[in-house]
């Protein structure tokens, strides 16, 4: 039986890669799982009784004190479950099939805004995300948190090589839209069809030169700046991935 401490290990980036997995809490965000990839989840780990939606998964129960130990969350909603983690997220090497559309996350460095923009491209049907190597580890626990159990439902590249990634994408016909609150072009770029590399960066820095000097299109979404600057790059995103779904039928 493994000791506690090999759960708590796995709050750290370190402890995930060597053992080769990540723990998603609360019970709505286990079942996305277990409805989207249900044979990643290695184990349930859980101080009450469980439905039978459990049943099939090995089950271990501990006090109630070691399980609020485990947990990352002050007041747990369920149980915990031990996912395998997919050790080709920290290569440099896309997947063989990209699909169509892929965001990129550069430099967004808080893990709630960074889950918060991977649920939102799967929710419209975005096939994966780059993210820089500054931008939070996607599986760190309010990271995964905060994409509400969809983490494992399209690809995921974190790497220091994301911009090598994203010339290939350019080389295969992508086209690269960027988000840049120096932009001259309105965000109707993001409907144009075919396939799209939708880049978002960070909300003090914006994107660095060598993205923007890559992009097809810089565009801006205007606010009224007399009662708010800029938009939350979460918010941003999703208005974006919004639009960009319009013409693909999505």
């Amino acid at each position: 039986m493994r000791p506690l401490k090999w759960y708590k290990k796995l709050a750290t980036e370190k402890g995930r890669l060597e053992a080769g997995a990540f723990l998603i809490e609360g019970d709505k965000a286990i079942r996305q799982i277990i409805n989207s990839r249900p044979t990643e989840i290695s184990e349930i780990v859980t101080a009450k009784d469980l439905p039978d939606i459990y049943r099939s998964y090995p089950i271990r129960f501990v006090s109630d004190s070691q399980f609020h130990s485990i947990c990352s969350t002050r007041t747990p909603q369920g149980p915990i479950a031990v996912v395998n983690l997919p050790l080709d997220t920290y290569s440099a090497e896309l997947p063989g099939s990209t699909g169509a559309c892929v965001l990129l996350l550069e430099g967004i460095q808080d893990p709630g805004n960074a889950g918060t923009l991977i649920r939102t491209a799967a929710a419209f049907s975005y096939s994966g995300v780059i993210l820089s190597d500054k931008t939070a580890d996607p599986f760190s626990p309010k990271c995964v948190q905060s994409t509400s159990g969809t983490v494992l439902a399209l690809w995921i590249r974190r790497t220091a090589r994301y911009i090598e990634l994203v010339s290939t994408l350019r080389s295969r016909g992508f086209s690269v839209v960027s988000a840049d609150l120096a932009g001259s072009e309105d965000p109707s770029v993001l409907a144009g069809g075919g396939a799209l590399l939708l880049a978002l960066g960070n909300e003090a820095s914006g994107l660095s030169k060598p993205i923007l000097d890559t992009s097809d299109h810089r565009f801006k979404i205007a606010v009224a700046q007399k009662e708010a600057e800029s938009l939350n790059v979460a918010a941003c995103g999703a208005i974006c991935m919004y639009l960009s779904s319009l013409t693909r039928g999505k």
